[in-house]
């Protein structure tokens, strides 16, 4: 879908692209990094809209230098500003843009009506843009990114501004764009937590460089921590600290900074696996202690821990 190679992007006191090598396939591909990390540089690099100053790239295999013209018709475009003219209806303007990506009258219409439902706004699509919603902002915005029925759609900060119930319903949005459409997506973020619900694949930068470009699942994989929540007792009113000293005597090691547990409904007790006789010990320990066992699970990675060692270890090495 998208590749580069050593794609660097120079502006006079800047370097908002270095060196960028990237391999995007089919499905939801997430681009984090903070705001001036370079995304929306690289978006319009990949649009055509802005040259590179090194590198190469090539969008739907199609060279950005020499093809953005047959690039633009075949990519849908969510900018991250709000940029939609406040006195006209949602169906003039997703007509009108379907009408600049090259579809008939009738068919703009009627992919207009069907893009409108498939966002949530049909019952709405008559109304001024000017009085609409962020959220339904954004749902217009999204709309006429699909409406020419794209093979890729370039998603620049969709969540902007939306409040946590809005952002949820974007991000389904947006996973129903390549689930129910077969439409890839490139989708950036500053949210991290956002990216590990919604995409297949998720590639990180930092000042324009590549920082970790993996699939979703490797990012999340499994540690070799377990979580262990457990009730207290009459006996031992913290049951998470009598837990952990028992462990703590038998040999196990306990996460550090974690010996009180985390907060929460209960308290999270973290510790070190060594295999299946560590399951059977704590199993025996609780029960020996009279407690009711919780929860006792493996700890999975979050994206935003991988992207925080991974700045850690940049810090480190300078």
């Amino acid at each position: 879908m998208i590749a580069t190679e050593s794609l660097s992007k120079r502006f006079p006191r800047v370097t908002a692209l270095d060196r960028l090598s990237l391999d995007i396939g089919p499905g939801v591909t997430g681009l984090v990094g903070a705001n001036g990390a370079g995304k929306s540089t690289m978006i319009k690099i990949l649009l055509g809209l802005s040259p590179a100053t090194e590198g190469s790239a090539q969008v739907l295999g199609l060279d950005v230098r020499t093809h953005g013209p047959e690039i633009r018709e075949r990519v849908g475009y969510m900018p991250e500003h709000d940029c939609l003219p406040p006195d006209v209806s949602a169906t003039e303007f997703v007509v009108h843009m379907a009408r600049m990506s090259g579809l008939p009258a009738t068919a703009a219409r009627e992919r207009t009506a069907d893009t409108l439902r498939h966002v949530g706004l049909y019952e709405e699509r008559y109304r001024p843009i000017g009085g609409y919603s962020t959220g339904m902002k954004q749902r217009v915005k999204l709309a006429q990114a699909l409406v020419h029925d794209p093979k890729l759609v370039l998603l620049d900060e969709p969540t902007n501004g939306l409040d946590p119930v809005g952002r949820d319903e974007m991000l389904g949005l947006i996973r129903r764009v390549w689930t129910d459409f077969g439409i890839s997506v490139l989708v950036t973020s500053h949210l991290l937590g956002e990216l590990e619900r919604t995409c297949d694949h998720v590639v990180v930068i930092d000042g324009g460089r590549l920082l970790r470009s993996s699939s979703t699942s490797d990012f999340t994989r499994t540690t070799t921590t377990l979580a262990v929540e457990v009730t207290d007792s009459d006996a031992h009113p913290d049951g998470t600290r009598a837990l952990r000293d028992a462990l703590a005597a038998a040999g196990v090691t306990i996460h550090p900074g974690v010996e009180d547990g985390l907060p929460g409904a209960g308290h999270i007790l973290l510790l070190e696996t060594a295999g299946e006789e560590t399951y059977d010990l704590v199993r025996d320990t609780v029960a020996g202690l009279g407690l009711g066992l919780v929860r006792m699970e493996q700890r999975r990675h979050h994206i935003a821990e991988v992207f925080k060692a991974t700045d850690q270890e940049e810090v480190a090495a300078r």
